[in-house]
């Protein structure tokens, strides 16, 4: 396996701030259910493939090099995201020049521990590189921009990603499209244009929308669900809607998200949590970690709950290595595992509703 490693200024800044959001080849769920439970010594995705689900988490290229945690996440995980690698800034930091070291290695990682891995992400507002955003383009330069980009990469890693955040972020709060620089200059048919190159570049592959605070319902999710709508009637390639899942205790569980789940399956879409953690103010206490574990399961059930919802990827297991603490200030302890690699009452939420 390649031991080179990204050590550029940029990933690691891109690694603080990782703002909320992005092998052979496999089926976007585990086999089905046999009808034999996993014993004891199980792991989540042996628990997760038992329901013909997948159970992963994201990881970054420097926390390779922590063997302990690398290790943990290759023997108890079947599905990996790269946290930064597969960007734009990372595969194309140069017009036409693509470099992908990053996601390669990653790649080779999930190739060489079993895990399969999910593309993140083809287009977003955010980690651009600077040649891109301090351009000024016509919509035909950068209508030729995104082509070559979108379909370089998805070549690249054709057979290797069994899905791919093709558009991330691209709404906002109210379910207004958000002004990228896409928007600004293409207009909404961007989104459709980046789904129909994806699907040239790879015809398996399966081909995601994804975002944040759209688990449950409400204007935003509401968009999406109308967006996806007119995609499948325009017979616009679109396989799937990712629900990242950043979640944080002081603003309450998503409102009816089993329903919401079920909402965009009865699309004809996939659905998959894409990049969960629960965050809470610091310091964590009983009580806090009492409730997370509860929301844990609750997600767990939803997802179980929907046929179509396929899998669950944390974003990073362990809070060794969460982002939250570089971006929310006083908050933080939003996974499974501590800094120690020590289960927490969120793990045991976990196992207990994919065994239920």
């Amino acid at each position: 396996m390649r031991t080179t490693r990204i050590r550029s200024a940029a990933l690691a800044a891109a690694t603080a701030a990782l703002l909320i959001g992005g092998l052979a080849t496999v089926p976007a769920a585990a086999a089905p259910d046999s009808g034999k439970k996993p014993g004891a010594s199980a792991t989540l995705h042996d628990l997760a493939r038992a329901q013909g689900r997948y159970f992963g988490s994201a990881v970054d290229n420097p926390e390779l090099d922590d063997a302990p945690y690398a290790d943990l996440l290759g023997s108890e995980f079947g599905q990996t995201t790269p946290g930064n690698g597969m960007k734009w800034y990372a595969t194309e930091p140069q017009r036409g020049v693509f470099d992908f070291t990053a996601g390669d290695e990653i790649v080779d990682y999930a190739r060489a521990n079993g895990l399969k891995v999910r593309g993140h992400t083809l287009l977003w507002h955010s980690q651009l590189p600077d040649w891109l955003t301090s351009g000024t383009w016509s919509a035909d330069e950068l209508r030729s921009i995104l082509r070559n980009h979108i379909t370089k990469v998805v070549k690249h890693y054709r057979g290797k990603v069994f899905a791919w955040d093709v558009a991330n972020e691209i709404m906002n709060e109210d379910g207004t499209y958000r002004e990228n620089i896409f928007y600004k200059t293409l207009g909404p048919g961007y989104i459709a244009d980046a789904l129909r190159w994806a699907r040239a570049a790879d015809p398996k592959v399966k081909l995601y929308l994804n975002d944040y605070n759209v688990e449950g319902t409400g204007p935003k999710s509401d968009a999406y669900y109308a967006l996806i709508k007119q995609l499948k009637a325009d017979r616009v390639p679109i396989d799937g809607f990712g629900m990242q899942a950043h979640l944080a205790l002081q603003y309450g569980f998503p409102s009816q998200m089993r329903q919401n789940i079920q909402r965009f399956a009865n699309l004809g879409v996939d659905v998959a949590i894409t990049e969960l953690d629960i965050r809470m103010l610091l310091p964590a206490d009983q009580d806090k970690l009492a409730q997370q574990a509860d929301w844990y399961g609750q997600v767990t059930d939803a997802c179980l709950a929907v046929k179509r919802c396929v899998g669950i990827t944390l974003w990073g297991y362990s809070d060794r290595h969460s982002w939250i603490p570089g971006v929310f200030d006083g908050e933080g302890a939003a996974l499974p595992w501590d800094d120690n690699l020590h289960h927490k009452p969120a793990y045991d939420a976990i196992r207990k509703a994919l065994r239920d």
